[in-house]
């Protein structure tokens, strides 16, 4: 594999592309992929649709090597993040008891009764490695597909700065042998 690893951020969510949050998500990604020496090459937003998430996640996959998603995957019914993404790499959605205990148990800590849409949270894309997520209740999950990863976190930005963090980077960093990316700004 060649050292130099290139990346594409998918931010997803309609509320973006209408203007009514901006994506500081994807900003925070970029610096932290220049920090750990990623090339991003591209960014793309796309909204709350399951077919146009697939078609930007197989494109993202034509050209990177790491597809960072970042958004829907919550409870609702327009989180099809999960759904998105598996249909890009042709695979079904599985059920992990697991993980719907961990979700469980989050709204337990909260004292907040969980509701059935809940349990949608709880099924990835089939062979998916789950994120544990300790500060929410959106899991995440890290795809291989051969030398490429897909890797989707959730959008709210607490909760992906720390998986970042505490689990994206190391794993970035040990698949990939990486550096820094050093830049200067003129003015």
């Amino acid at each position: 594999m060649s050292d130099r690893v290139n990346a594409e951020i998918v931010a997803i969510g309609t509320e973006i592309l209408l203007g009514a949050i901006t994506d500081t998500n994807s900003v925070y990604i970029a610096q932290e992929f220049k920090n750990i020496g990623i090339n991003l090459y591209y960014m793309t937003t796309v909204g709350d649709n399951r077919g146009r998430i697939s078609q930007a996640i197989k494109i993202a996959l034509s050209r990177s090597d790491v597809v960072i998603t970042c958004g829907g995957l919550g409870p609702t019914i327009d989180d099809v993040t999960r759904q998105g993404v598996a249909d890009a790499v042709g695979r079904g959605l599985a059920f992990q008891p697991a993980l719907f205990d961990q979700i469980a148990a989050r709204f337990e800590q909260y004292r907040v009764k969980m509701t059935d849409n809940n349990k949608r949270q709880a099924h990835l894309p089939e062979e998916a490695i789950a994120i544990h997520n300790p500060v929410g209740t959106a899991p995440s999950f890290i795809i291989e597909e051969g030398d490429k990863a897909i890797i989707s976190l959730p959008g709210v930005p607490r909760e992906m700065k720390y998986l970042m963090q505490e689990t994206v980077i190391p794993y970035l960093r040990k698949k990939y042998a990486l550096g820094i990316i050093k830049s200067r700004t003129l003015k």
